[in-house]
């Protein structure tokens, strides 16, 4: 296993996504307003992070991979507070397109007394436009010519920058090239990613997506809807993850279901973006879908363990990987 997260540091991922800014403010709160009947919140402390896909580019890294960021951002102040942000963590901006007119998404939440009081959302989930789109095309196909790219993250958010066009350009491209493709899809574009390698999603998108609920406890719901939705997406394999029972995956090799580790868990706050970061660089390495899920379902259960958004420690995944 050791030599398999030895290759990982020489491993190139490109990440198609939403990105957004984490906004935190501490507080505590001392009395109600008279203006209203809400809380004030005494400010004590500030603090702006990475967040949606930049944070799987953070897992990425964290990893010893080398992720290359293909975004949108807004032509705004946030936008620019994003850009430091990414620079402070030597993460490449060459991926990154300023729209103008167009928000930086930036999601702020309220904390006071370990506890959130509100989160407030800044952003537009309106897709980008056709000409923005080709600007983005245009952009992945110049880092896929200057760099070898082993694989290629979708983290869709449905926050616009994602189109039907743009993934289907770009699976083109990357089967041309060889590149593993891997999704984590929400609603908008669900059944827009035809002929990828992986496509991960949680047990909420793929009921929204069949449109069906699915009970994990009935004998056979999970194992058909899988199926289902591999033949209809042509995906070489479906991870669907199951929070506290761990993840199902089916292959074309077969079907298997991978129990989730007993944790104490602190906060789920971007599992999801520690395990497809995790399944992007197993698989680029050369694991099969199942070992590769077996480890993606590690990190995502040890970054539970941690309050907030963190990316994975690799050398207590390697750890724990050694005993699977």
């Amino acid at each position: 296993m050791t030599d398999i997260f030895e290759k990982f540091n020489s491993l190139n991922v490109m990440i198609i996504g939403d990105v957004m800014m984490d906004s935190y403010i501490w507080g505590k709160v001392e009395r109600v307003s008279p203006e209203a009947p809400v809380p004030v919140v005494k400010v004590s402390k500030k603090e702006n992070r990475l967040g949606g896909a930049a944070n799987v580019a953070l897992n990425i890294q964290s990893l010893g991979g080398k992720p290359f960021i293909c975004a949108i951002i807004g032509d705004d102040k946030d936008g620019a507070e994003f850009l430091s942000l990414l620079r402070d963590q030597n993460l490449s901006e060459q991926g990154i397109l300023k729209i103008k007119e167009r928000p930086t998404t930036v999601k702020t939440r309220i904390i006071a007394h370990n506890q959130q009081i509100v989160r407030v959302d800044a952003e537009t989930d309106e897709n980008i436009s056709e000409t923005e789109t080709e600007l983005m095309i245009g952009i992945i196909k110049t880092i896929l010519a200057n760099q070898k790219i082993d694989a290629i993250i979708f983290e869709d958010y449905d926050k616009g920058l994602i189109t039907e066009k743009l993934i289907t350009e770009t699976v083109k491209l990357a089967e041309h090239k060889g590149i593993i493709t891997v999704v984590d899809p929400k609603k908008r574009n669900f059944h827009s990613y035809k002929g990828v390698h992986l496509f991960k999603p949680n047990l909420k998108e793929l009921e929204d997506g069949l449109k069906t609920v699915i009970n994990p406890s009935k004998p056979g719901q999970v194992e058909n809807s899988i199926s289902k939705l591999k033949s209809q997406l042509g995906a070489r394999a479906v991870m669907l993850t199951l929070s506290e029972k761990g993840v199902f995956i089916s292959s074309d090799q077969g079907q298997r279901h991978i129990p989730a580790h007993k944790r104490d868990i602190a906060d789920v706050s971007g599992a999801g973006d520690t395990v497809i970061a995790t399944a992007a660089l197993c698989l680029a390495a050369g694991l099969d879908e199942f070992k590769s899920s077996e480890i993606a379902n590690l990190a995502g259960g040890l970054v539970c363990e941690h309050v907030g958004v963190v990316p994975i420690d690799k050398a207590r995944l390697l750890e724990e990987s050694k005993k699977l």
